[in-house]
């Protein structure tokens, strides 16, 4: 089973809580907006790496940008589709997208072309109220979403 650990940002505003979304990166998702969003998070190995560890690393390696600091809240697991478990922290915190250089993976495009190309983790990164949140994120991390609301009463 393969294991992922993210953070997901709050901020607090006029309208209520916004949270902020990465939408993956690469070519299967260039095209799609409903469950294209999602939590910056990535795999870790649980023997060799700590989920918090992990959420922490690859925040920085997803968005290019350091982890903020700040009480973090946990908001446990889920499991995705696929089978992927993932654990995810919520932190307060405000962060321009615009100031997000997001890391890159390579693979091979187009399929059996024997050409492999760069693609960003995430090409873009965006605030959404829960609302909007619920609309493109990823089906099963909608549970992070309530949780958080539960949470911030």
């Amino acid at each position: 089973m393969k294991h992922s650990a993210g953070l997901l940002l709050y901020r607090r505003t006029g309208e209520g809580l916004q949270v902020l979304l990465g939408h993956m990166g690469g070519p299967f998702f260039a095209r799609r907006g409903a469950g294209a969003w999602s939590v910056p998070k990535g795999e870790y190995e649980p023997e060799t790496e700590t989920a918090w560890d992990a959420a922490r690393r690859e925040f920085q390696e997803e968005l290019g940008l350091a982890p903020p600091d700040g009480d973090a809240v946990p908001l446990g697991e889920v499991r995705q589709s696929g089978g992927k478990l993932v654990t995810v922290w919520a932190i307060e915190a405000d962060l321009d997208p615009g100031t997000v250089t997001p890391g890159t993976f390579r693979m091979e495009w187009p399929p059996k072309s024997g050409r492999t190309e760069e693609f960003p983790e995430l090409d873009r990164v965006a605030w959404f109220d829960l609302d909007g949140a619920r609309e493109v994120i990823v089906k099963a991390q909608g549970a992070f979403l309530d949780r958080l609301l539960e949470h911030s009463g």
